[in-house]
């Protein structure tokens, strides 16, 4: 209890920084300075207006100085991350996969409230977890005793970031291919490419974490999440594009928790 106790805290404490990334990231402002301020006012905020959850409480969700309005993401990622970050280290413990994963975690939580406010993913997110990924999994190819390295887990993680960015770049040129050339349909909102550049980096970070497996799993229950938000977004908004990113992550989480039950059953050469 103590030890999820600490991972709470830990995960409120790390969503708030998390929202600095969210909000800075895509204005290229640097994350780390200056310190938090208020972005109506500009003033800075003390430590103790900046104490996950409970300042948003106490300020009755208002800035102390100019009464503007904090928005709810604030405390939603702080509690989102910490309740995620406890799911992770329930289902891991503390072992090296907690740390990994916890990265790749991180990761996706900035790139869906960035694409849902932007429609954009950052290349810090996506490019620079799909580095991070790649060192990570490969350190688990040394063994101390004796000293040696086994290239099997950087294999695993190359090619993840391969099948998942490419299962999902060549899906997108298939589809551009056949709806804007072949039935020559008109353009959607002015765009005649159906998948972005950050979606592809995205999923082959995804797969940089968790392997070719897990990235195959998440391209393809990303859709069945993201039906539903779509219909909802073009009868309420009569738009057809919505931001694929927050389906992306959703469904790697998905994939994360519960790929040991559903992989078997639809990739049984896959091993596991």
């Amino acid at each position: 209890m103590i030890a999820r106790i600490i991972v709470f805290v830990f995960g409120s404490i790390v969503g708030s920084f998390l929202n600095v990334c969210i909000h800075r990231m895509p204005k290229n402002e640097s994350v780390v300075w200056p310190r938090s301020h208020c972005p109506k006012c500009q003033k800075r905020i003390p430590g103790y207006d900046n104490i996950p959850f409970l300042s948003f409480i106490l300020l009755r969700g208002r800035c102390r100085f100019c009464k503007e309005k904090i928005s709810l993401r604030y405390p939603l990622v702080e509690l989102l991350t910490a309740l995620l970050m406890v799911a992770l280290f329930d289902r891991l413990g503390l072992s090296f996969e907690f740390f990994l994963y916890m990265v790749m975690l991180w990761g996706l939580i900035i790139a869906t409230f960035v694409d849902i406010a932007y429609r954009i993913i950052p290349d810090e997110v996506s490019v620079g977890g799909m580095i991070l990924g790649l060192i990570m999994v490969s350190i688990t190819g040394f063994t101390f005793n004796p000293l040696k390295f086994t290239f099997v887990p950087m294999l695993k993680s190359v090619s993840g970031i391969i099948v998942g960015g490419g299962i999902i770049y060549l899906t997108g040129v298939l589809f551009d291919l056949v709806y804007f050339k072949w039935l020559k349909r008109p353009a959607i909102n002015g765009e005649t490419e159906s998948m972005g550049g950050g979606d592809v980096k995205l999923l082959a970070m995804i797969g940089a974490f968790a392997g070719w497996p897990v990235a195959i799993l998440t391209f393809f229950l990303a859709p069945f999440i993201g039906i539903v938000f779509g219909v909802i977004n073009l009868v309420a908004k009569k738009d057809h594009t919505i931001p694929y990113g927050p389906f992306l992550s959703i469904a790697a989480l998905v994939s994360l928790f519960w790929a040991d039950k559903i992989i078997p059953l639809i990739l049984p050469i896959s091993g596991r």
